[in-house]
């Protein structure tokens, strides 16, 4: 997966592993860490990074797993991936951040917000749950990954993620994420699905007392708007959005999404 334009990658080695990021942006900006979904990596905030630097420090990074990043044994487990963030932050010498995570890196984000919400400015959930799926279908994804690999998964992936309307009228889009799911290592791939099958944070987002944002696509399947709207109504003060699309939002409304974010991460509230 081709690398976009900006600042030089890197590996930091923190946590006991090895994350690959890259940060673009002023140093004098607040920080804003982007968290991507299971199966791709960080190229998936392409269409956000024209925009995004104007206004914040941006540090994009490939969760454990993922990517260019080390894939160590599993299973995983969400107190790990977190760790890793504030572990990279520290590796930066970055404090305080807010933080936008998709699917999976939106999980990462509930973590952060209960576990380390004094590095947390402000935190933006995307096409998550507090607790997604059940176990059933976990270990199924599981199985089947382990016996035919991601490639596998791959096609049936974009039909939850992209609106048949988006697969239509953008194949090339479609293709890309599709290419990051083929070529998602199997190991840290299954390695995740086994952190996000036992993760449940519906008992603890009643403590989140970070500024959040919820956002949901209206025809996600995956993560549908009732679990963005049950995430909302639990955070306390929590704003939510809603737009036209599925599971993978920030493509497929790429211009709503970046709009609403930017919005809420400048307000003064």
């Amino acid at each position: 997966m081709p690398i976009s334009p900006g600042s030089p990658t890197r590996i930091a080695s923190v946590n006991a592993t090895q994350i690959h990021y890259q940060l673009t942006g002023p140093e004098d900006q607040p920080t804003l860490v982007l968290s991507h979904s299971l199966g791709t990596d960080f190229a998936m905030w392409d269409p956000q990074v024209a925009e995004f630097p104007k206004h914040f420090r941006l540090l994009r990074y490939d969760t454990r797993g993922h990517g260019q990043s080390q894939v160590t044994p599993g299973p995983y487990t969400f107190d790990v991936l977190g760790r890793d963030v504030l572990a990279l932050a520290d590796h930066l010498g970055i404090g305080k951040f807010s933080f936008c995570g998709l699917s999976m890196g939106g999980v990462i984000g509930m973590w952060l917000a209960i576990n380390a919400s004094y590095r947390l400015r402000k935190v933006v959930l995307c096409s998550t749950a507090a607790k997604i799926g059940n176990a059933d279908t976990w270990n199924a994804r599981i199985e089947q990954v382990r016996k035919a690999g991601t490639k596998s998964i791959a096609s049936a992936t974009m039909e939850r993620w992209f609106t048949p309307t988006f697969r239509q009228q953008h194949p090339e889009a479609v293709e890309q994420i599709r290419r990051m799911v083929e070529n998602s290592d199997k190991d840290g791939y299954i390695a995740c699905c086994e952190a996000l099958r036992e993760a449940d944070f519906r008992g603890g987002l009643y403590s989140i007392r970070t500024p959040t944002l919820v956002i949901s696509g209206t025809h996600d399947p995956a993560t549908t708007p009732s679990d963005g709207r049950f995430i909302s109504e639990q955070i306390p003060g929590a704003r939510y959005a809603e737009l036209d699309a599925a599971h993978m939002n920030n493509i497929e409304r790429r211009q709503e999404f970046t709009k609403v974010v930017l919005e809420f991460l400048s307000s003064q509230s």
